[in-house]
């Protein structure tokens, strides 16, 4: 990739409007890494890749349920820049906006001008994929509700608000054996300034997936709690296996909905049109999830954001919850 070849690509293993993931290694250390290259041609895709690097810039020090950025790589033509390193911390970002989003040369479709962002690489795909390929185990989905919990909490102490949380966002390593959970793809994410609390900032442009939007979001109107509802949405179709075919991809994806005659109306948008809407948690089967549990996703999907759970507030309920949890056995 690099003029001293760094970086050898391996294969393929994403690919979506914004970017392609690549598999590869370190020539040095052998070590596998993900490689992400955003196409900095046109603003809209210059302001994906800066909203993504300035949230994984911006965290001071890693958590094992975030992505770990290894590095960020500017590309203009032949010429491939490293304007980044997560050992050491620097305002070159400032040549990054001036060069991509001022610079003629990223506009010229002559110029090729990629931003390539080396991470960390997980071999369990997606969460997505990884739970529709096993069979049910409320171990593992209690396991990814606290790691997901902990993850946005942090995410949030760091003043970043990810909106666009999902299934398909979530990558899965097992470098320490279990499978460890990874919130990835921040193209959408916001950089809260300043201190304080980060849901006293607000957001008015609509954007994420459709099925995990909350109804304030709908509106344009909304906080980091419209993370919570996206993760109570992951949380309650996780649990009970509730799927919906994409219609654009044809993929099956982990998401809950209402049904409405043969269309399938996603929650935050029934819930804007009826917020008296009492939702059927659990939708299957009432053995399948605890008192506590359903109370709790209840509490992330309530249609009123000031009802609605915080991220720190949600990392405590969550580790109080017994769905999942192994029984004692008692000593006779």
């Amino acid at each position: 990739m690099a003029t001293e070849a760094k970086y050898s690509i391996i294969r393929e293993v994403g690919r979506g409007s914004y970017g392609v993931v690549y598999e590869a290694i370190v020539n040095q250390t052998r070590s596998k890494v993900a490689v992400k290259r955003m196409h900095c041609n046109v603003p809209e895709n210059v302001e994906l890749a800066l909203q993504e690097f300035w949230a994984l810039q911006s965290i001071q020090r890693q958590h094992e349920n975030v992505i770990q950025l290894e590095e960020c790589i500017l590309q203009n033509g032949q010429v491939f820049q490293p304007i980044s390193h997560r050992y050491r911390k620097s305002d070159s970002h400032l040549l990054l906006i001036e060069t991509c989003l001022k610079g003629r040369r990223c506009m010229d479709p002559k110029s090729a001008c990629f931003l390539w962002f080396v991470m960390e690489f997980c071999d369990g795909g997606n969460m997505n994929e990884y739970l529709l390929s096993r069979s049910p185990d409320a171990q593992l989905n209690n396991s990814f509700m606290r790691q997901l919990s902990s993850a946005v909490a942090f995410l949030h102490r760091n003043q970043i608000v990810h909106r666009d949380l999902k299934s398909d966002n979530i990558l899965i390593s097992h470098s320490r054996g279990s499978p460890i959970v990874k919130v990835a793809d921040f193209g959408l994410s916001k950089v809260c300034q300043g201190k304080g609390n980060v849901n006293q900032h607000r957001f008015s442009s609509a954007c994420g997936s459709n099925f995990y939007m909350a109804p304030e979001v709908w509106e344009g109107h909304y906080t980091a709690k419209a993370d919570i509802f996206a993760l109570g949405i992951i949380f309650w179709a996780m649990v009970e296996r509730i799927t919906f075919r994409d219609g654009d991809t044809e993929k099956e994806l982990l998401g809950t909905y209402i049904c409405q005659g043969k269309d399938l109306i996603p929650l935050g948008e029934a819930l804007l049109e009826n917020p008296n809407m009492k939702l059927q948690i659990p939708l299957k089967n009432k053995k399948s999830m605890p008192d506590d549990l359903c109370k709790l996703l209840h509490d992330m999907l309530a249609f009123n954001p000031k009802e609605r759970l915080d991220a720190f507030q949600l990392e405590v309920r969550i580790r109080q919850i017994s769905y999942g949890k192994k029984r004692q056995r008692s000593v006779s």
